[in-house]
């Protein structure tokens, strides 16, 4: 249970979460972020927090080259099966693989990462995940034509799922991609 909000403003990818860890009736606020930069990438993730932790601390992702969403399909999306594999987090039933799900940003491109690895680019320039995530659209939908910053649109959309989810909640962190990446 979480949001997770990105968007793309001026060629740079935001991205802000909550801090709600959530098991059945029970919620716990955690002080590790569940949004950080690493590299020339931005991530944001929901699922679990030890798929998190292997994003942000084991997961060497590969530096971008040529067509980006070509690159994230395979490149990308090889190098992460195998750090999800290597960390005992990934899952394989029937022959097919299952992760989890998170938002990543680079280059000024967002992508959203399901949990069977399919990547998808969002046309409106957002996107949410977790179980707050529909709350959170319609914030990110209505603050478009708004002149808001990044970090206040954000900050609008996990209000939003914050005040009408019980498994969302403050404080809120935020982070983006590298100024020249």
């Amino acid at each position: 249970m979480t949001v997770i909000v990105g968007l793309v403003q001026k060629q740079r990818v935001h991205l802000g979460g909550d801090s709600a860890g959530v098991a059945g009736y029970q919620l716990t606020v955690r002080q590790d972020a569940k949004v950080f930069t690493t590299g020339p990438y931005v991530m944001g993730f929901t699922t679990s927090f030890r798929m998190g932790q292997l994003l942000r601390y084991a997961f060497q992702a590969p530096h971008p080259n040529g067509d980006l969403h070509r690159f994230m399909v395979t490149t990308f999306i090889d190098a992460l099966r195998a750090c999800l594999k290597e960390g005992g987090w990934a899952k394989k039933d029937s022959e097919q693989e299952e992760a989890g799900t998170f938002l990543v940003g680079v280059h000024g491109h967002l992508f959203v990462v399901h949990s069977d690895y399919q990547v998808g680019e969002p046309a409106d320039g957002y996107a949410a995940v977790g179980c707050g995530d529909e709350l959170a659209l319609g914030a990110l939908h209505v603050t478009a034509a708004l002149d808001m910053k990044p970090r206040a649109r954000l900050a609008a959309a996990l209000a939003a799922a914050d005040h009408h989810s019980a498994g969302v909640c403050a404080p809120y962190t935020y982070a983006a991609t590298p100024r020249n990446a």
